[in-house]
């Protein structure tokens, strides 16, 4: 299990290799640079101005950073603009619960966010990008449901897919809540997965879902990537959720494998998932 894991990170940091030959000098982070930004705040009023500072961090000018309320909820947006209008979302919680610090849940997903938005905003994207911290989703999903309920009915064509991020660090390979997910994008990652040598198992945990269903109800494709285990409980939403309990190359495989996931998508056509 360990040769096939260490295959599969050799393999994506070869492949982030070639997206470096290839594009305009995008950067691709490294298992220091992430984890150097994972030691997120632990109080939930400390988060908004958090994950604003990250994204500056990343490279976004902070006057086309949205953090605009709308009722009880404040996302926080940025945008860029690639050759055509048709829109991709990647999206994850920076909330938490009151137990421990979020870092697993869902900080790990707020900085592989942060990290796609400074490696794509070095690249010649075909498609434009949204890059959307959400608030609440520990509430019930209240940030991406805003965020989903403000795109008009007649544009939701016009978005590709969403890509959602949430709680990563605790498996060697990456996992899909499927039962949160559009079928078509499960089979693409699993395809993926299988080119890259990397396992991608799709999972059904009742009872538990994630921001990517606020998008799906409204008819755009969307998927989550985590990285949780079986053990999950021991350390999610709890006191041992914090940096200590993190496996890095966990967090790194998950920014890799998302980073080749959007690139494909990239390529691809915009209703590539649609039903």
């Amino acid at each position: 299990m360990k040769v096939k894991f260490f295959a599969g990170l050799f393999l994506l940091m070869l492949v982030a290799t070639n997206v470096v030959a290839q594009q305009t000098s995008p950067r691709i982070s490294t298992e220091a640079e992430l984890k150097e930004d994972l030691n997120g705040p632990c109080k939930n009023d400390e988060r908004l101005d958090a994950v604003k500072k990250l994204f500056v961090k990343m490279g976004a000018p902070e006057s086309e950073i949205k953090a605009e309320k709308t009722n009880d909820v404040q996302n926080v947006i940025f945008t860029k603009k690639g050759k055509t209008n048709e829109t991709v979302i990647i999206g994850g919680h920076f909330d938490k619960v009151n137990s421990g610090c979020g870092i697993i849940d869902n900080w790990s997903g707020i900085v592989i966010l942060a990290h796609l938005l400074r490696t794509i905003s070095d690249a010649e994207m075909q498609k434009t990008y949204v890059f959307a911290a959400f608030d609440r989703e520990e509430e019930g999903l209240k940030g991406s449901k805003v965020m989903a309920k403000a795109i008009p009915k007649e544009s939701r064509s016009n978005y590709c897919s969403m890509v959602n991020l949430d709680s990563f660090g605790l498996l060697s390979h990456p996992v899909i809540l499927e039962n949160a997910s559009s079928s078509k994008m499960v089979k693409f990652a699993q395809e993926l997965g299988k080119e890259l040598t990397v396992s991608v198992t799709p999972i059904r945990i009742g009872g538990v879902d994630s921001d990517s269903s606020s998008f799906r109800k409204k008819g755009i494709p969307a998927f989550t990537l985590s990285s949780i285990s079986s053990d999950r409980k021991k350390y999610m939403h709890t006191a041992n959720d914090k940096i200590e309990n993190v496996n890095m190359a966990s967090v790194r495989v998950g920014y890799l494998f998302a980073r080749e996931y959007i690139t494909r998508i990239d390529a691809g056509a915009c209703n590539m998932f649609a039903k």
